[in-house]
């Protein structure tokens, strides 16, 4: 069909249009396709009210839950269909069947937006519920009217040529429909195989979180292949956007690509993994997510830091937990020189052994690492078994560290300065006096 036909095809569709409006049976039909709808509605609105689904439902599988609730969201619809149906009954054996099409044609258009409502009941995002049901139902409209060829044909008239590639507006919406499709089928599969892999305890984190990514990339790539294949493009026929697409990844995708590249490395390598304590630059926290562009760390007050990949790859990091969780955890101290150093390093030693969280097959040990002008300075090493255990472990330590040194008379050096002022004049002499 091209543009001059097209053009006629509408003007002889709107002159029957037009013809139709000047029968009183027109009215007359939409009279009670009006009257049809507002019983539905009221009838829908009753049986809505009196159902409960929560209780009814409850225990049942979800997606049974679901379809019923689809179901009984949709009953006004069925109810219009039945009364339709039934009105045009009546039309059919009362009078000539050519003053009830109108009837005809909302009974199945009701029946249609029905039946594809409780298909698309299965699809859970809603977006894609919408898209489907409308698109589905519109085709089927045009095809219950009779005028679906004329509009495909209408839509294919109009091109572009791109290389050995013709676009037409039937292409494009036929490829978006299927890549719908395809995606929605691809994500339900990835989910179904991450489920599995996610369930293998012979796999290491790191590989898992590697196997799904390359597991949901091969698919869509499937995905969008078949959805191009499927409206016939050629894919040979796309090699005349190759080199605008490499000029693209050269200078505007190049940041992408690496961090991609980057995260595929770290996921092979198996340098970082989920769960892994890290520091990067003055970020610290748990790894809870590892994504194609960047991963995510919990800094465990709420806040996480989404650190590209390639960060990981060229910066230093610091992987707390990447062969041994057991951290050692350094508390430096001092004391006066009133104090017995071997006595100070027995307290210290009981006291980071008897701390909770301190691991007993690593005993704690304590030296003296300075005769300082305040006074003796000491170290005190114990470990923990968790990185994430080492602030509250350390102020647990130094507390009863203190208690100790308080029972047992040993005080801890601190400087004390005097600013002593001769005459009310400058210059000030200044004396620092260090008490022990």
């Amino acid at each position: 069909m091209d543009l001059h036909e097209t053009l006629d095809w509408l003007l002889s569709a709107a002159q029957s249009v037009g013809a139709e409006f000047t029968s009183p049976w027109f009215y007359f039909q939409v009279g009670l396709l009006l009257t049809g709808g507002g019983m539905a509605y009221l009838a829908g609105a009753a049986i809505r009210s009196r159902i409960d689904l929560t209780s009814r439902v409850m225990g049942w599988p979800a997606p049974f839950r679901y379809s019923l609730r689809v179901t009984i969201d949709s009953i006004s619809t069925a109810v219009f269909t039945v009364l339709v149906a039934l009105e045009r009954l009546v039309m059919v054996h009362a009078t000539w069947p050519s003053r009830s099409y109108l009837l005809a044609t909302g009974a199945k258009l009701g029946a249609a937006w029905l039946v594809i409502r409780l298909v698309t009941s299965v699809i859970r995002n809603p977006f894609i519920v919408r898209v489907v049901s409308i698109s589905a139902w519109l085709v089927a409209a045009l095809s219950i009217i009779g005028q679906l060829d004329n509009v495909l044909d209408a839509l294919d008239s109009v091109s572009v040529v791109l290389g050995g590639l013709r676009l037409t507006p039937l292409v494009v919406i036929k490829l978006g429909v299927l890549l719908i499709v395809a995606l929605w089928l691809t994500n339900i599969a990835s989910n179904f195989v991450e489920s599995r892999i996610t369930r293998s305890g012979d796999l290491t984190p790191s590989i898992q979180v590697l196997l799904i990514k390359m597991v949901r990339l091969g698919l869509m790539i499937f995905a969008v292949t078949l959805a191009l294949s499927a409206v016939g493009i050629n894919l040979s026929a796309l090699a005349v956007f190759s080199g605008a697409v490499g000029v693209g990844i050269g200078f505007g995708l190049q940041k992408i690509v690496a961090n991609f590249i980057s995260g595929i490395i770290l996921l092979a390598d198996k340098s970082v993994k989920p769960g892994d304590l890290v520091t990067i630059g003055d970020n610290s926290g748990r790894i809870s997510a590892m994504n194609t562009r960047y991963i995510s760390v919990a800094a465990g007050d709420g806040r996480e830091f989404l650190i590209p990949n390639e960060d990981l790859v060229t910066q230093k990091v610091t992987n707390w937990t990447y062969t041994d969780k057991n951290t050692l955890v350094k508390v430096n101290f001092g004391t006066n020189y009133d104090a017995d150093p071997r006595l100070v390093c027995k307290l210290a030693i009981e006291t980071a052994a008897t701390t909770p969280l301190a691991l007993k097959n690593k005993p704690p040990n304590c030296l003296l690492t300075e005769f300082a002008e305040a006074g003796m300075k000491f170290s005190l090493t114990f470990w923990v078994a968790d990185p994430s255990d080492m602030d509250k472990t350390k102020s647990e330590v130094m507390l009863s560290l203190w208690e100790a040194f308080k029972r047992e008379g040993i005080r801890v050096p601190y400087p004390v300065r005097e600013l002593r002022v001769r005459g009310g004049a400058l210059p000030v002499e200044t004396s620092v006096e260090v008490s022990n």
